[in-house]
């Protein structure tokens, strides 16, 4: 299992980690072809998580997720999410009981490709500290 903070895009479907749902956007199109974007996070970092399908209704704010073979990548917005993609598998584990932080959010960071290894990401910059489609409530 990596930890959240740990994770770095990449092409590949070969993320396997553990998180709680913080909190789910709303669903936008319908049958197999919605989707939903969601705040997880761990006891190192946050990031933005895409369900498709079924997924969409299968998960609610407080469930304990176990990702299985997920990827970290591009999505149709140009931002970096997590999800678990054709050859992933995401499955509830458990409700409620789990450390967490909402900072760094690794989808708020901007990533390029390394200039030795155009294959590879970097991190550039942080756009933000916490994510800009949830804020923390104060």
């Amino acid at each position: 299992m990596v930890s959240l903070k740990d994770i770095v895009p990449a092409a590949q479907n070969n993320i396997s980690t553990q998180f709680v749902l913080l909190d789910k956007g709303r669903v936008i199109g319908e049958s197999q072809n919605k989707a939903c974007i969601a705040l997880v996070a761990d006891e190192t970092a946050a990031v933005h998580f895409q369900f498709w399908g079924e997924e969409c209704e299968a998960f609610e704010p407080g469930d304990i997720i176990r990702l299985t073979n997920g990827i970290f990548s591009y999505n149709r917005n140009n931002t970096f999410v997590l999800r678990a993609g054709k050859r992933g598998k995401a499955e509830k584990v458990g409700e409620f009981t789990m450390a967490f932080v909402e900072t760094p959010n690794m989808s708020e960071i901007r990533w390029v490709p390394d200039p030795n290894n155009s294959k590879i990401y970097v991190k550039e910059s942080v756009v933000s500290s916490h994510s800009l489609m949830f804020p923390p409530t104060v």
